[in-house]
């Protein structure tokens, strides 16, 4: 199986001071997708600069011309289908067709409350995502949506001339639960995980590894359930938060050694956070392009 090799990049810079070169450079090493989070704030940024996704996305439009784009991950917490569907349509049409939208459920982090409610209990966030999920699919594919839900309604919603990417720009769905596996199975064009985050602290990497085997098992069993071919579907793991942390990003070998076990476990999709000096993503920038420039290319197959 082929492995393409992604990375996220923080939206934590002022575009003219190290924001934009990220994305150049990005390309320029040749990585498949750049992503960024979609938050109002996250952990300990919070207290620092942060830009929004679309902007910043939009401005790496703009300067790059191959590199893909996106979002890991939007979600309802502080976003609606409605005006969501616009911005994307938007950015898909500047990028000339380069957009994912990475897309789950939330958490109970900083956007939970952000705009004055209470934090949603996960049984919330799981029926508003499940709502979610089909309305912005309709906004992105049709030229006129009117619905009315339990938590979202658009009436007479125009998104033409829809988008570049057709039907629409592929959804990469976050999920480790059956409800977001069966949306993930039904909606996406890939799927995305971070691993059992129960394992972090404590787990090891072949806890890790078995608990990816039964989340991917699970996706499988959603597809067949639909009649849907699991293989239609990418399989994303966002790095850094597995058992391994940030130790793949050490040396070229050690990137290997982790890549390659992660393919054998039907992954297509790595994606390893841009270096933030003093942070969690703490990593050596020499070491991180040269794995982005060699370490595929020394996987066995």
């Amino acid at each position: 199986m082929s492995l393409r090799l992604s990375t996220v990049i923080l939206p934590y810079r002022r575009w003219h001071e190290g924001g934009r070169s990220a994305w150049t450079r990005a390309e320029q090493l040749g990585f498949h997708t750049a992503y960024t989070y979609d938050h109002l704030s996250w952990r300990s940024f919070r207290d620092g600069p942060w830009f929004g996704a679309v902007p910043t996305l939009t401005a790496a439009a703009a300067v790059t011309e191959r590199l893909r784009l996106g979002t890991l991950v939007t979600s309802p917490n502080f976003r609606h289908p409605v005006t969501l569907a616009k911005e994307l349509i938007s950015l898909d049409d500047i990028s000339g067709g380069r957009v994912t939208l990475g897309i789950g459920a939330g958490g109970t982090g900083f956007d939970a409350t952000a705009l004055g409610q209470e934090p949603w209990t996960p049984r919330e966030r799981a029926d508003r995502f499940a709502e979610f999920l089909p309305l912005l699919d309709r906004l992105l594919t049709e030229d006129a949506v009117s619905y009315e839900g339990d938590f979202y309604s658009a009436h007479e919603a125009r998104n033409i001339p829809g988008c570049v990417q057709r039907p629409r720009l592929p959804f990469a769905v976050a999920a480790t639960g059956p409800r977001g596996l069966r949306l993930a199975a039904r909606y996406g064009q890939a799927w995305v995980t971070t691993g059992d985050p129960k394992l972090y602290e404590n787990g090891t990497p072949e806890q890790s590894d078995r608990a990816l085997r039964e989340q991917a098992d699970k996706l499988a069993a959603a597809c067949a359930a639909i009649g849907r071919e699991v293989r239609e579907l990418d399989r994303v793991l966002l790095t850094g938060f597995t058992p391994d942390r940030s130790r793949p990003l050490e040396s070229v070998n050690a990137f290997v050694d982790f890549a390659g076990r992660h393919r054998d476990l039907g992954f297509n999709e790595l994606v390893i956070h841009w270096p933030i000096p003093e942070s969690d993503f703490t990593a050596d920038e020499k070491v991180f392009e040269r794995i982005a420039m060699e370490a595929l290319g020394q996987l066995k197959d």
